[in-house]
């Protein structure tokens, strides 16, 4: 308990740290990947081959090599002087997104296709119908695995730390090498990671629970 209470400012900022990181990273990833999910199920194919080309690369690619890209190369191309929270954001939100997209197209798989076709016999356009027709109808299917993507996205964040932003994660390290116990700064540190994670579960149980009334 002396850990926590002595240090309980730097706890409390990085656990702020996380929550920040985490939610701008998740708002990125879900902007992109329903984004990139409408360019997969196109039917233009330049932009059916840059959605799959998307979701192949970040999907494959290892996440603390995206941060590293992020950190080290990207300021020297577009975003000079960009802070860590800006870098490990851009990292995380696209990361992220190609799972979202994933997520999102399945979802949009199950919706009957004679609803995008009574759309397009109204007249509607295919970002119409996209936008008005069939991504309200896979919203229910989307929300169980988006949940699961954005709890792995909080715990993913704890890479952040490792490059100067400020978290739990960088909180612990902080804290190792002032040379407190191992364990019981862990314990604080996975205690605060099983907050958040318990309230977007919450959130997203919430959600299941209305559209399941509304329908």
């Amino acid at each position: 308990m002396n850990v926590l209470l002595d240090y309980l400012p730097e706890f409390r900022d990085g656990f702020l740290g996380t929550l920040a990181i985490t939610a701008s990273s998740a708002l990125l990833a879900l902007v992109l990947g329903v984004l990139i999910a409408g360019f997969r199920v196109s039917p233009i194919p330049p932009l059916r081959a840059f959605g799959t080309a998307w979701v192949t690369v970040l999907r494959n690619t290892p996440l603390t090599l995206l941060f590293l890209v992020a950190f080290f190369v990207i300021p020297q191309i577009l975003f000079q002087g960009a802070s860590p929270f800006v870098l490990a954001t851009l990292a995380l939100g696209f990361y992220t997104s190609s799972f979202v997209c994933e997520a999102v197209r399945s979802g949009i798989n199950t919706v009957p296709l004679g609803q995008a076709e009574a759309a397009r016999s109204l007249g509607m356009t295919f970002g119409q119908t996209l936008r008005m027709i069939v991504l309200p109808q896979a919203t229910r299917t989307v929300l169980p695995p988006l949940s699961s993507i954005f709890i792995a996205l909080t715990k993913n964040s704890a890479i952040a730390g490792a490059f100067s932003f400020g978290e739990l994660f960088n909180v612990s390290k902080l804290l190792n090498d002032k040379g407190y116990a191992v364990a019981w700064i862990f314990l604080w540190v996975a205690l605060a990671y099983l907050v958040i994670t318990f309230a977007i579960s919450g959130l997203f149980r919430l959600l299941e629970r209305r559209m399941g009334v509304a329908r």
